[in-house]
């Protein structure tokens, strides 16, 4: 019987133990799309507890535990405490045989913490107490120093456009001017996220949001053109603040033909108040997600769509405790013409800039990996990414499914690789979890004899894995 979590886990021939040990382990992490709080990077936040650092803001933990019988008092209830929380989860993680929390939990506990054990009721005060006393007395246990330790050169957090991004500032100023003791700092830049700034369908909502933008724009958004001005300048601002990839979280993909006359009508509808019909809805997403692909092209940043997501499925649950709390699931949408209509739009236009896809629905695999080749045009190796397994796929399986579609429809050797998505501090194991999986498909290849492994190809193979590790993340987003 092969032991848990050993050096070898999840590399099952001699040759991915070769190829993670030597190449891919040793790569930093560079963590293109994450929602950690800027504000705690700035600060360097020092945690009161493993559940704040651990539990504070995990959806899937929240999920499971719900799953498991455990009140919500003892998942996202203020009055409780961090050890009652903990332990809930404690109790909770022997529930989660063959569900990634289980991998998860413990390669973080071990890589962060050293801790070689298996979290139950039975360990649970012995590891809280354990984590507890890192956190309070190391001084390597701060926010910046989980990124230090885990060897992360880049960060990039998820910013909405109103955002004054003051925290990055003080961050990048602090860096740039020495004033660090702790060493070398990883850069944390900002990321655009502006779908608050399509997002009609509550036109109260939107009113309120549009006069926050023209507010943080210092500029009049009483026409559609006012608006776009406006958001034209905080994309400049962000720019300045070194911001060079935008984020999109979608349903599906927008690509309704318009005129600006309609949308001219639709917009001082919505600032009117008044509620849209569906397709005015569809045109005016379809308007706006043309707009930031221009914007984007034109500061050659690179584009993200993270889409498939059907969220807040509990109107219950949201009213108590609003969005991103557990509540979401994969979504169905036929949306591969959409897709195409609106990449085919960008490229004959010449307004294409650099795409990365993330699909949330896994049935969409192979569509999104095909749909990537329309739009390759030579100028840059893998211009049209497939992002890596999100949210509901970033587990082995998921990845591993993904990485077999864009092996066989796509160049698996230009993959940008591996994200964290996460809300967390202690999720950069993600990153080698993905290295490993990566790692074991290749070396049960080679070990087939599917792949050759001597010479040219030897060499080729072992840059491989470093470049979807890390040089081409870099190459690509630097």
């Amino acid at each position: 019987m092969k032991a848990f979590m050993d050096k070898d886990f999840l590399l099952l021939t001699d040759t991915a133990q070769e190829l993670y040990h030597q190449h891919a382990a040793k790569q930093p992490i560079i963590d293109y799309h994450c929602h950690l709080d800027p504000a705690m990077v700035a600060a360097d936040h020092r945690f009161r507890s493993i559940t704040e650092l651990w539990l504070g803001g995990d959806h899937y933990k929240w999920r499971a535990m719900r799953t498991n019988g455990v009140p919500e008092r003892l998942i996202t209830g203020k009055d409780t405490t961090d050890w009652e929380k903990f332990e809930a989860w404690a109790a909770t993680v022997p529930y989660t045989f063959r569900n990634p929390l289980y991998h998860w939990t413990h390669l973080e506990l071990k890589t962060a913490f050293g801790i070689d054990k298996r979290l139950n009721p039975e360990t649970a005060r012995e590891i809280y107490d354990a984590c507890n006393d890192r956190l309070q007395n190391d001084p390597a246990f701060t926010a910046r120093g989980l990124m230090q330790y885990y060897n992360v050169e880049v960060v990039c957090t998820t910013d909405d456009p109103v955002d004054d991004l003051r925290h990055h500032r003080a961050y990048s100023e602090e860096i740039v001017n020495g004033k660090s003791s702790n060493g070398k700092l990883p850069l944390m830049l900002p990321a655009w996220r502006p779908d608050k700034a399509m997002a009609v369908e509550n036109p109260v909502a939107y009113r309120a949001y549009v006069e926050k933008l023209g507010a943080a724009a210092d500029a009049s958004v009483g026409t559609f053109s006012d608006f776009i001005d406006a958001l034209q300048r905080r994309h400049d601002f962000f720019h300045e603040q070194g911001c060079r990839l935008s984020d999109h979280g979608l349903e599906e993909f927008y690509a309704e033909p318009y005129t600006d006359t309609e949308i001219d009508v639709i917009y001082n509808k919505v600032m009117g108040g008044d509620e849209l019909d569906a397709t005015e809805t569809r045109k005016f997403k379809s308007a706006m997600l043309y707009i930031f692909a221009v914007q984007d092209h034109a500061a050659g940043w690179v584009q993200q769509y993270h889409y498939g997501a059907q969220r807040n499925n509990n109107s219950r649950m949201m009213e108590q405790l609003g969005p991103d709390t557990g509540f979401d699931s994969i979504g169905q949408w036929n949306t591969a013409r959409s897709m195409a209509r609106f990449l085919d739009l960008l490229d004959n236009e010449g307004r294409l800039t650099k795409t990365i896809l993330y699909n949330l629905n896994p049935a969409d695999n192979e569509m999104v990996a095909t749909m990537l080749g329309n739009f390759q045009d030579g100028s840059v190796a893998g211009k049209i990414q497939w992002g890596s397994g999100w949210w509901f796929l970033d587990q082995k399986d998921g990845m591993e499914r993904q990485m077999n579609s864009l092996s066989l429809l796509g160049l698996l050797s230009r993959f940008v690789g591996m994200l964290t998505d996460s809300r967390s501090f202690l999720s950069y194991p993600r990153h080698e979890y993905f290295r490993r999986t990566l790692c074991n498909l290749l070396g049960n290849d080679i070990e087939q004899g599917l792949l050759p492994f001597t010479g040219y190809e030897e060499q080729r193979m072992r840059q491989m894995v470093e470049d979807i590790s890390y040089n081409n993340a870099k190459r690509y987003f630097m």
